[in-house]
């Protein structure tokens, strides 16, 4: 199951599109669809969280508990909206397409994505692109 928390003013327009898109995207990694909540926030309740349980005192777009059993995808995932306003405007794209890349990006990674060396982020890109397609696809 899917849901969406929301810690900001932020409200996705269709969850029920959302959620179809990401169960598609994780069944074409071939892994199944488990608990995950979406928490959407501010920069404000993200650094208190990095700081809280990961020790890092920066901002970030998103951060992602692993709570992934076998092929079972499950998770909190924490996205500032900040974030994704302001690296929409500096990667030069729209706020929907940089907010489906971060949420793709957390997904992948639960899925075993990673992105710590550069050929790793070269393979995210494009599983990125690769996922963010498939929205556009009508259900």
């Amino acid at each position: 199951m899917i849901d969406y928390n929301y810690e900001t003013e932020f409200k996705l327009l269709s969850e029920e599109k959302y959620s179809l898109w990401l169960q598609e995207l994780i069944a074409s990694e071939n892994k199944i669809e488990g608990n995950i909540s979406f928490i959407f926030c501010d920069d404000s309740y993200l650094l208190k969280i990095n700081k809280q349980y990961l020790d890092h005192d920066t901002y970030t777009d998103i951060i992602t508990f692993d709570y992934c059993e076998g092929d079972t995808i499950s998770s909190d995932i924490f996205i500032s909206i900040e974030r994704i306003e302001e690296n929409a405007k500096i990667f030069n794209v729209s706020f929907n397409k940089e907010l489906t890349r971060v949420m793709a990006h957390g997904v992948l990674h639960l899925i075993g994505y990673n992105d710590k060396t550069d050929e790793e982020s070269v393979e995210m890109r494009k599983k990125e692109e690769e996922k963010i397609k498939m929205f556009h696809v009508e259900h």
